[in-house]
């Protein structure tokens, strides 16, 4: 089996729709994908709809987290899977974060006209295509007047990375996990090791998360070295958790293919069998 638990569609900052995304990871040869779009679950239902025969969808999300323990805070991500999407609670801390991360576009977009750069907040929203506004739209305004060539490109430092980056509201992220565990989901994190990214946490979080409902760690991811993979993959081991492999596919945003890392068939079953959410969807 070839299950890839990490991609995103137009629902957040993918470019597929939540259609072609199921209709490209079965053209890519995978047997499970998972719908993981930041803070929301606005895909789910039309990825479900279209699900091609022999492809099982893992509905899910990445939520931003943010870990308190230094000073300035280090913000990670959690893979949250199979949580109950009606879950009063976690509902309610999705749609702040959301609205949070459009007032921060929209607040992102007039520094740049501060500085002269005639970007409009109805343009970005229009890349958006309906999803939650994030920073690979502004990119896409940026790219439209050839200020930069590609997304990596604008989210260089002298652009969206930096000089006009705003911080997005998180959930603390010891709270993420008791808040997916109480949905009935199972809470992964993300790239954990990923230093190219930014800021790494210690594993000494990890072990206090891993006490406090972690289940997984995602080891294989396009972000990880050899060596941080390895890394990853022991201390899961040492844990007692989950270990995962991921594309993070984002459509044309990133260069990454779908299946380019892949999860193993007992620790997709892990999943499966922890989760009381929901369940996955078979096509």
């Amino acid at each position: 089996m070839r299950i890839d638990l990490h991609t995103h569609s137009t629902a957040s900052d993918g470019t597929a729709t939540p259609a072609e995304l199921v209709a490209a990871a079965a053209a890519a040869g995978l047997d499970v994908v998972a719908v993981t779009d930041h803070d929301t679950t606005a895909g789910w239902a039309e990825a479900a709809a279209a699900l091609p025969g022999g492809l099982t969808l893992v509905r899910g999300a990445e939520l931003s987290c943010r870990w308190h323990g230094v000073d300035p805070p280090i913000s990670l991500h959690l893979l949250a899977y199979l949580f109950d999407p009606a879950d009063a609670t976690l509902a309610a801390e999705l749609a702040r974060l959301r609205e949070g991360r459009e007032r921060r576009a929209e607040a992102m977009v007039d520094l740049l006209r501060a500085d002269g750069i005639d970007v409009t907040w109805d343009e970005v929203r229009g890349y958006a295509a309906g999803g939650t506004v994030g920073r690979p739209h502004l990119a896409h305004a940026l790219i439209a007047r050839k200020l930069v060539g590609t997304v990596s490109e604008a989210f260089a430092s002298q652009w969206l990375g930096r000089r006009y980056r705003i911080p997005k509201p998180d959930i603390d992220v010891f709270r993420a996990v008791e808040l997916v565990r109480a949905a009935g989901g199972v809470p992964v994190f993300a790239h954990p090791r990923a230093s190219v990214r930014g800021r790494i946490v210690p594993d000494s979080l990890i072990v206090e998360l891993a006490a406090a409902g972690l289940a997984g760690l995602e080891a294989d991811h396009e972000d990880h070295t050899p060596e941080q993979r390895e890394h990853v993959r022991a201390l899961a081991v040492e844990l007692g958790l989950l270990v995962t492999g991921s594309s993070d596919f984002h459509g044309t945003n990133k260069t990454v293919k779908l299946g380019a890392h892949t999860t193993a068939p007992q620790e997709y079953q892990r999943i499966v069998h922890a989760a009381r959410g929901v369940a996955p969807v078979s096509g």
